[in-house]
């Protein structure tokens, strides 16, 4: 959660929706449930920010990772492989 995130209660969003949704207006409002978050409430706005932000990432492959990075994973499996052979009866 944010620092600047307000929390409310589900039952809070019951009898204070119109205050709570005013309030996401201006930032983001975090829902609780049974005191763990289990929603977030905020303007248009930064939701499609949000969402532009996302459709920005580039997906990684294996043919796109640095060679470096590559060479760390297969020398990673190539331990493991090995102290699982060993671990065997």
């Amino acid at each position: 959660m944010a620092r600047n995130d307000i929390t409310y209660s589900t039952s809070d969003f019951s009898r204070k929706s119109g205050d709570i949704i005013a309030e996401a207006l201006r930032r983001p409002v975090t829902i609780t449930q049974r005191s763990k978050p289990r929603l977030v409430i905020l303007n248009i706005e930064d939701y499609e920010r949000m969402r532009q932000q996302a459709d920005a990432r580039l997906v990684g492959t294996l043919e796109t990772m640095p060679d470096a990075l590559l060479d760390e994973v297969e020398n990673a499996i190539e331990e493991y492989a090995q102290d699982d052979e060993g671990v065997r009866p």
